[in-house]
């Protein structure tokens, strides 16, 4: 199997950027190819652009070797493969913007070498590979093309890279069998399905995740509610209960994938009522929070607020999509004086001296840094960190440290 020399539209972003290394470690040239330079030159420099587990090591490895980031468009003319990595977002009528992805291939196909296989890696909306399919015969004579989903963590894609089966779909057999020599050296399997099977797969993974939070946040709403302890509850009905064993946790479910995919599966079809009613849940408890707190605190005008994690997800340092800043912005609302804390943020406040100046405290990402804190101020947590030591007593009866029970719970 011969080594393929590899462009990455997109190479320093969240998903280009542990797929270039992934496949530089396998061995491949490959080329990161973005349009801000001082990223550019961090990963020239030997610097990760943002958090990736073992990303470093790697990178070290392989930068000026058989690893580059350029902003120059010089190497499509002669790679084997270029890989597009462009993301969907959503416009203000709820419709996704394929226009986007359909003119970043149109900027980039005029410099690609004809022969070279395009691989699609980008959550797409269904039916976008055959429309790409169509622009790419305005360019070359013999179509080579791919929709190859990446399915990663954010923050853990070099590790998990190497774990998940890689679903693969192409729009021939040769695109198909050039796909499969590439991935086959980087995923310890390969799964097959056609373009609409592939584009609606990874849509519905990441629905259904968003679905999972939106049942346990409707149950912890109910809940509280009516003055029950959820994670009381929780840890109850799961304990060496197998059928509850994958009952997820509660959470701020955010990011760049969840809502976006599941919105995309809600345009894609009207037969999707859970995806509309996991939406509406999901969105609600920020304001479900902030009213708990009210209550609380017997008001929230002029108090002073401590949030505690800014990011979306836990242990990372990505802003996008955070409902953290949800929360901020409906504490302003209430006339709250608002203290933005989180470990991963320059110039960010650190948790005790927020948590001192503070009338009240919310917890909007649990990061490491804030599990063991011992709160003594009205907070409001949904997340479970913390309860109780009675509420978590189960797991740490079974010597499982309350760190990896929240992280499991976490992961996208």
């Amino acid at each position: 199997m011969a080594l393929k020399s590899i462009s990455i539209i997109g190479g320093c972003g969240h998903v280009g950027f542990p797929l270039g290394l992934a496949l530089a470690q396998a061995g491949h040239q490959v080329t990161l190819i973005d349009l801000n330079e001082k990223t550019v030159a961090a990963v020239n420099s030997g610097y990760l652009p943002f958090r990736e587990e073992g990303a470093d090591e790697v990178l070290q490895r392989s930068i000026g070797k058989n690893l580059k980031a350029t902003t120059d468009r010089e190497s499509l003319k002669t790679t084997d493969a270029v890989i597009f990595v462009t993301g969907t977002e959503f416009e203000q009528n709820q419709n996704p913007e394929d226009h986007k992805i359909l003119s970043v291939v149109r900027d980039y196909m005029p410099l690609v070498n004809t022969r070279a296989l395009v691989i699609l890696c980008s959550t797409l909306y269904p039916g976008l590979t055959q429309t790409v399919h169509g622009i790419l015969s305005e360019y070359v004579s013999e179509v080579r093309l791919a929709f190859c989903p990446e399915r990663m963590i954010q923050g853990k894609g070099l590790e998990e890279i190497a774990q998940l089966p890689q679903i693969i779909s192409a729009t021939s057999a040769l695109a198909q069998e050039i796909a499969y020599e590439i991935f086959s050296t980087i995923a310890p399997k390969v799964i097959f399905l056609s373009p609409a099977e592939a584009e609606v797969a990874k849509l519905m993974c990441n629905a259904w995740r968003y679905l999972e939070f939106s049942v346990a946040n409707q149950f912890y709403m109910m809940a509280e509610n009516k003055g029950l302890d959820f994670h009381k509850i929780l840890n109850a009905l799961s304990d060496e209960y197998p059928r509850a064993k994958s009952f997820a946790r509660p959470g701020l479910a955010a990011g760049p994938c969840l809502v976006k995919d599941t919105l995309q599966l809600t345009t894609y079809s009207e037969l999707l009522p859970l995806s509309t009613a996991a939406l509406q849940v999901n969105q609600s408890l920020p304001v479900f929070l902030i009213d708990q707190l009210d209550k609380k605190l017997d008001g929230l005008q002029n108090k002073t607020i401590a949030i505690l994690g800014m990011t979306f997800k836990a242990n990372n340092d990505d802003l996008r999509n955070s409902l953290s800043f949800e929360l901020r912005d409906l504490l302003i609302r209430k006339n709250a004086k608002v203290i933005c804390s989180d470990p991963y943020l320059m110039d960010s406040p650190q948790a005790q001296p927020a948590i001192a100046m503070a009338d009240g405290v919310v917890l909007g990402v649990p990061h490491n840094e804030y599990l063991s804190l011992e709160i003594k101020k009205p907070f409001v947590d949904c997340w479970g960190i913390w309860k109780t030591t009675k509420s978590v007593s189960v797991f740490n009866e079974k010597q499982e440290s309350l760190e990896k029970v929240i992280q499991r719970s976490l992961e996208p």
